[in-house]
């Protein structure tokens, strides 16, 4: 009886190697939970920015706004959307933007912040200093960017930090009040593997 199962076995090992691809996946699905997703933004569905007219925040004033300057294609760009007026939930927005840049150490150059100006105002006076590099968007080109932000049902682009990606494409979604600790981890990984940018 056991010389029959041993002449037996290697056919049976091809028979569950040969069945494996088939059977395999079907109970993975049902057995195996994986663990949570590694990123702790909301992975939208890549949509192109539209060219963009940039001018950075500066302690002398706003310059006029200029196309996108060549030496910052390729960058990363945390973007929020905001009123110039400014409430407190903006400064934080502009606040975490400016540090989780500052965190990114030797790597910070590949990220940019933007803040997307979307009722015409002009920034208070009291954030250029503080504030100064970040770029603007403001105008029709801030209304146009507003429109190709992906919105959840029911929100606002306010709500939100996006991320952009180096070619362009408005790639996460950051949650109000966000945590800036989680979101420091998702801009590590990123800069560590993009091969662009």
């Amino acid at each position: 009886m056991a010389s029959a199962l041993r002449r037996r076995l290697p056919l049976i090992l091809l028979v569950l190697v040969c069945l494996t691809p088939a059977v395999g996946p079907y109970v993975l699905w049902y057995l195996w939970q994986p663990a949570r997703q590694s990123n702790y933004g909301e992975l939208v569905e890549p949509r192109a920015a539209p060219a963009l007219s940039l001018a950075p925040l500066m302690p002398a004033g706003i310059p006029t706004p200029t196309t996108l300057p060549a030496a910052l294609r390729g960058r990363w760009f945390l973007l929020s959307v905001d009123g110039g007026a400014c409430d407190d939930y903006c400064e934080r927005k502009l606040y975490h933007a400016r540090q989780l840049r500052t965190m990114q150490g030797k790597e910070m150059e590949r990220v940019e912040r933007v803040w997307v100006i979307d009722d015409g105002a002009s920034p208070s006076a009291r954030l250029t200093e503080p504030y100064a590099g970040t770029l603007l968007v403001a105008g029709e080109a801030a209304a146009t960017l507003v429109r190709a932000l992906p919105v959840p049902a029911g929100g606002q682009a306010r709500d939100h930090l996006y991320l952009v990606d180096p070619l362009g494409n408005v790639m996460m979604r950051y949650p109000r009040d966000a945590e800036p600790s989680r979101i420091h981890k998702d801009l590590v990984r990123l800069l560590k593997y993009s091969r662009i940018g």
